[in-house]
């Protein structure tokens, strides 16, 4: 069981570096062929006064500017593979609607494994592209946390369970990752509150169906005592030095997490391990 075909999205030179070594790592220990894609998203034109007409001038210098980040971002991915000796492929898309055009959809819907970075708060970008490939694709996405240097084998996994369609969905997208694991923790939050289930039971019925994919499985819980349930993951991957972390994107809906909060808009912020994300 292996990713065969993954794909890596580079927006940008700042962090093309960390998401190929990444990307390319784990190409290497699945065997896979790995594509990299830009998006070049066509910006507004700008108008200018007295008329209110688009500027040519400005027109042209922005599209410089991105053709030309689009070169570097090819000539770095491409010597990458090279150097490596990886099977790659590079695709450009140019868009005005970034991820959501048909063919930037059709080329992510066709990958095992999405790979992309976490959004660099001292860089001039935001959530929005990775929620666009997390809403668009319908594949998994690793998120690479923009505090990494450099790749690390994935030996501990953590699985933050709360029993949702979301969550299952992203369980069995990393099974490819979780044989390779040393070990796999199913962890639940406040087990049992507000629903039916057995706080005993929580996750044992998963932990049982990964056991007998030869998996090393354990099953634990715990409460929250005051904290947000992303707060209690966070200080887990902490306390147990866990290379993945593996969960559900947007159990709640995405406008509720943005106004009130959830444990996918904080982890989006302030991840600190690979993770992989499926809605």
């Amino acid at each position: 069981m292996a990713y065969k075909t993954i794909l890596c999205v580079l927006s940008n030179a700042k962090n093309a570096a960390h998401v190929l070594n990444c990307a390319i790592d784990i190409a290497r220990n699945h065997g896979a062929h790995l594509i990299g894609l830009h998006v070049e998203q066509v910006a507004i034109a700008p108008l200018a006064a007295p008329m209110a007409i688009p500027d040519p001038v400005s027109i042209q210098a922005m599209q410089d500017a991105a053709h030309k980040q689009s070169a570097e971002l090819k000539a770095i991915f491409e010597e990458s593979c090279r150097r490596e000796a990886i099977s790659g492929e590079w695709r450009n898309v140019v868009s005005m609607s970034g991820f959501g055009s048909d063919n930037t959809a059709n080329t992510l819907r066709s990958a095992d494994l999405i790979i992309t970075a976490q959004s660099d708060p001292s860089y001039a970008s935001d959530d929005s592209e990775i929620e666009q490939v997390l809403f668009e694709s319908g594949r998994p996405v690793l998120l690479v946390p923009y505090i990494f240097t450099q790749a690390k084998p994935i030996n501990r996994v953590l699985i933050g369970w709360n029993g949702t369609r979301e969550a299952a969905r992203a369980v069995f997208d990393a099974l490819p990752f979780l044989v390779k694991a040393k070990s796999v923790e199913v962890f639940t939050v406040d087990p049992g509150r507000g629903d039916d289930r057995d706080a005993d039971l929580a996750g044992a019925d998963l932990g049982a169906t990964l056991a007998r994919h030869g998996i090393k499985v354990t099953v634990s819980s715990a409460p929250s005592e005051g904290l947000s349930p992303a707060t209690v993951l966070e200080n887990r991957l902490s306390d147990e030095g866990i290379d993945l972390l593996v969960i559900g994107a947007y159990s709640k809906s995405r406008l509720r997490e943005l106004f009130f909060g959830g444990v996918t808009r904080t982890l989006l912020d302030s991840m600190t391990a690979l993770t992989l994300m499926s809605r």
